[in-house]
């Protein structure tokens, strides 16, 4: 019997970039294996994420399934949700779209400039059993963790925040100053975290302007997280370090964060991007580029 083959967009926001699926019609679930293939930069298409794009059972635009480089299922990815919030508004010839997610129900607007978009986070979750926390504390500002010797830890006291996933940010006066690659993973399965945790390095280097790098949980380094720059955001205006509204300077590139007071839900404004499109045999897990993406803008112009 011929192998399946299937095609695929590869999309990123800020440099997270995305396998995306369209299984509305016909289903598709791929092993946590291949999908761990299919991610690898070396040998495979190379992903942060692969979102698989189904029917939503609540009457939506569309349910967004999310797993990890490393196959796991995930529920949030805050830069996954402006691309397929794109796809989906471009299909239909809205300005507005509602997606499904593991994590609840996130709405996505078209925003100012070519390719930009809003999605609404919700609330985050700042309870210490929301996050999850494995005990509790009950300041979520500031928790007692640490790595590195007592008297003298080489990161400790981060705020921590669920923003359809766990994170932890660390202040500190130098991003760069830290290997993050290498305490990263020891961070992400602290036993604090019994689901894990995305771990951040934060430093306000001017008036509500944040830079950041982070470890994502079941990535690794990234070049851009979502749902890290909102935790990040809102972590920032709790502790008063900034006002409710945050520019937060990613690896990839900077992303608008509002955490309105109004109803305390997270806005995040950035841009999307269409690398190319492509098709995967199912059975081989080969696969070849078939055409392009978006044409370059032109220059001068927000993206």
């Amino acid at each position: 019997m011929a192998s399946e083959t299937r095609p695929f967009l590869k999309m990123n926001g800020l440099g997270n970039d995305f396998v995306v699926w369209d299984a509305r019609e016909k289903p598709l679930r791929l092993s946590r294996e291949a999908i761990a293939t299919l991610g690898d930069r070396e040998n495979g298409i190379g992903f942060d994420q692969m979102i698989t794009v189904e029917r939503s059972s609540l009457g939506v635009d569309a349910f967004m399934r999310i797993h990890n480089r490393d196959g796991g299922e995930v529920e949030a990815c805050g830069n996954a949700t402006r691309c397929i919030g794109r796809l989906l508004m471009e299909e239909a010839g809205k300005d507005l779209v509602s997606i499904e997610t593991s994590a609840g129900l996130l709405h996505a607007t078209d925003a100012v400039g070519p390719r930009t978009v809003t999605v609404d986070m919700g609330k985050p979750r700042l309870a210490w059993d929301q996050i999850p926390l494995a005990e509790e504390f009950a300041d979520t500002r500031a928790i007692e963790l640490q790595i590195g010797p007592i008297d003298d830890p080489i990161l400790h006291t981060p705020a921590v925040a669920n923003m359809g996933n766990p994170h932890a940010i660390f202040w500190v006066d130098d991003i760069e100053a830290y290997d993050l690659a290498r305490v990263g993973p020891l961070l992400e399965h602290h036993p604090v975290f019994p689901e894990g945790a995305n771990i951040s390095l934060a430093h306000v280097f001017d008036e509500n302007q944040i830079r950041v790098k982070v470890w994502e949980r079941g990535v690794g380094l990234t070049l851009a997280c979502g749902t890290a720059a909102c935790a990040v955001g809102v972590a920032a205006a709790r502790d008063d370090k900034t006002g409710r509204k945050t520019t937060i300077h990613l690896p990839g590139g900077p992303i608008g964060i509002e955490w309105r007071e109004s109803d305390d839900h997270v806005l995040m404004t950035g841009p999307t991007e269409i690398e190319f499109e492509g098709e995967v045999d199912l059975e081989t897990l080969d696969w070849r580029k078939t055409s392009n993406g978006d044409e370059p803008l032109e220059a001068g112009t927000a993206s």
